[in-house]
C-alpha cells in the first residue's frame, strides 16, 4: 500500500510538473510567435486549431498503433463539450481584446470562486474553511502581482463573463466525463480534439480577422514562423495531456488554485528573458500567491485524511452491524429449530 501511495503521489508530480512546464513553454513560445517584435502572427484562435489539430493526429496514431484504447462516449456529449470548450477560447480571447489588461486578470482569477460555486451546485461538493481560507490568499496574491489598470466596458464584460463561466464548465466537465465513462484523459482528448480542430480551423480565421483585422491568407510565412508554430503545437500537446491527467486526477479547483504557479513563473521568466519589470509589488504579490498554494495543498490534504477517517468508521460500523444481524439471524434459526421439535 506504501508503495502504491508513493507510486501515486510520484504520477500526481509528474502530471503536474508536465503541465507547469509545457504551459511556460508554450506561453513562451506564443510570445515570441504574436508579438510585434517577433513574428507578429496575430492568429490566436486559429493557432489553437492547429493546436488541436496535432493534438488529434497524435490520439489518431496511438489509437492505431495500439498504444491507447478507444471507449465509447455519445457524440451529443463530445460535441457539447466541444461547444463548450470552443466558446471558452473565443471567449477568452474576445476578452482580452475588449478589455483592459488588468479586468481581463481579475476574470481570470474569479475562475476559481466559480469553479467552486459550480461544483457545489453540480455536484454538492463542499469544502473546509482551511480550503476556503487559501483559495482568499492565492487569489489576493496573484491579483497582487497581475492586476494594474481596470477598465471596464459593458460588451468587454459580457465577453469576460461568458469565457469564465464556459471555462469554468469545460473544467469540470473534464472530470465528469471521466468517472461517468471511466475513460482516460488522453482518450477523452482524442476523442473530443479533431472536433475542436476542425470547428476552429474553420471559423478562427474569421474570428481572427473580427478580433484583429488581418486575415491569415494575406500573412506571409516564413521558417522561422513555421518552427515556432510546430514548436507552439508540440508543447500545446503536452499542455491538454496534462491539463485533462490533472483534472482527472485532482478537481478543477485544484487545478485552478494550483495552476497559478504559472502565473509567478511567467512573470520571473519574463523578467530574467525579456526584461519585463518586476518590482517589489510583483515579489510581494507572489509571495503571498506561493504560501496560499502551501495552506491550499496542506488544506487539501487534510481533507482526505479526515474523509479517508470517516469513511474508515462508516465501513467499520457497518461491519459490526452485519455482524450483529447475522449472529441475531442464527439464534432465531436455533429458537426456531427448537420450537419446530418440541411441537413434533
Amino acid at each position: 500500500m506504501e508503495e502504491g501511495k508513493k507510486s501515486s503521489a510520484m504520477s500526481d508530480v509528474g502530471a503536474w510538473a508536465m503541465n507547469v512546464v509545457s504551459s511556460v513553454g508554450i506561453i513562451m513560445a506564443n510570445k515570441q510567435l504574436m508579438s510585434p517584435a517577433g513574428y507578429a502572427f496575430s492568429f490566436a484562435t486559429t493557432l489553437t486549431g492547429f493546436h488541436f489539430a496535432v493534438t488529434a493526429l497524435v490520439g489518431f496514431v496511438s489509437n492505431a498503433t495500439g498504444y491507447s484504447t478507444s471507449k465509447h462516449v455519445p457524440l451529443w456529449e463530445l460535441l457539447w463539450f466541444s461547444i463548450v470548450a470552443n466558446t471558452s477560447i473565443t471567449g477568452m480571447n474576445l476578452s482580452l481584446m475588449l478589455n483592459s489588461v488588468g479586468f481581463y486578470q481579475i476574470s481570470k482569477l474569479s475562475m476559481i470562486p466559480v469553479v467552486c460555486v459550480m461544483e457545489w451546485i453540480l455536484h454538492s461538493k463542499h469544502y473546509s474553511r482551511e480550503v476556503k481560507m487559501a483559495v482568499v490568499v492565492v487569489v489576493l496574491g496573484v491579483g497582487v502581482c497581475t492586476v494594474t489598470d481596470v477598465k471596464v466596458n459593458a460588451k468587454g464584460f459580457l465577453c469576460a463573463c461568458v469565457a469564465v463561466l464556459s471555462t469554468s464548465l469545460q473544467q469540470i466537465s473534464i472530470g465528469s466525463l471521466q468517472k461517468k465513462y471511466a475513460i482516460g484523459s488522453f482518450e477523452l482528448l482524442s476523442k473530443t480534439a479533431p472536433i475542436q480542430a476542425l470547428s476552429l480551423i474553420f471559423f478562427g480565421p474569421f474570428i481572427d480577422y473580427y478580433l484583429n483585422g488581418k486575415s491569415i491568407v494575406k500573412y506571409k510565412f516564413s521558417p522561422g514562423v513555421i518552427y515556432f508554430i510546430l514548436l507552439s503545437c508540440a508543447l500545446a500537446v503536452f499542455c491538454n495531456i496534462s491539463q485533462y491527467l490533472c483534472i482527472g486526477r485532482f478537481s478543477a479547483t485544484s487545478f485552478q488554485v494550483l495552476g497559478h504557479m504559472k502565473t509567478v513563473c511567467v512573470l520571473t521568466l519574463g523578467w530574467l528573458l525579456f526584461d519585463s519589470e518586476l518590482t517589489l509589488k510583483n515579489i510581494m504579490g507572489m509571495v503571498l500567491a506561493v504560501i496560499g498554494m502551501v495552506i491550499y495543498s496542506w488544506a487539501v490534504e487534510v481533507e482526505k485524511q479526515a474523509n479517508a477517517r470517516m469513511a474508515l468508521a462508516k465501513t467499520s460500523l457497518t461491519e459490526e452491524e452485519l455482524r450483529l444481524l447475522k449472529e441475531g439471524v442464527e439464534k432465531a434459526s436455533i429458537k426456531d429449530v427448537e420450537v419446530g421439535e418440541t411441537k413434533a
